[in-house]
């Protein structure tokens, strides 16, 4: 952290009651940076899993994982929280494509059952 000192004129001119003559006023300036790097806790991925993709709960313990990477980084341990953003990322991951693999199966089982289905009375009607 750097601390800047300097002198500045301070302009009297302005303020009633005071004399033309301007005085020297001693300023100091502290520039305050975030302490934490940014580290993506991928939390909103996460709830949207655990709402609309929660494949074996697996979105619900990418959630836990995303909340306790946003603890380490206010904490200020960063690699703690890359840890459990990285391993938040990866269940993230696994549920949507296992829930959108899920999806297409189901729908394409369904497609293929309504086919058999309209194809097994097309092939009754033939025999009546």
């Amino acid at each position: 952290m750097d601390c800047k000192t300097e002198q500045v004129p301070l302009n009297l001119n302005n303020y009633p009651n005071q004399g033309p003559n301007a005085q020297m006023v001693t300023t100091t300036v502290v520039n305050v940076a975030p302490s934490v790097t940014s580290v993506r806790d991928h939390f909103l991925w996460s709830i949207f899993n655990f709402a609309f993709m929660n494949f074996c709960c697996l979105g619900f313990v990418a959630m836990v994982f995303s909340v306790k990477s946003r603890d380490r980084k206010v904490v200020g341990d960063v690699e703690g929280a890359r840890h459990y953003a990285s391993t938040a990322r990866t269940l993230n991951i696994v549920t949507a494509v296992l829930s959108s693999l899920l999806f297409i199966i189901c729908f394409a089982m369904l497609l293929a059952g309504t086919f058999h289905a309209a194809r097994t009375v097309q092939h009754s009607d033939l025999w009546n």
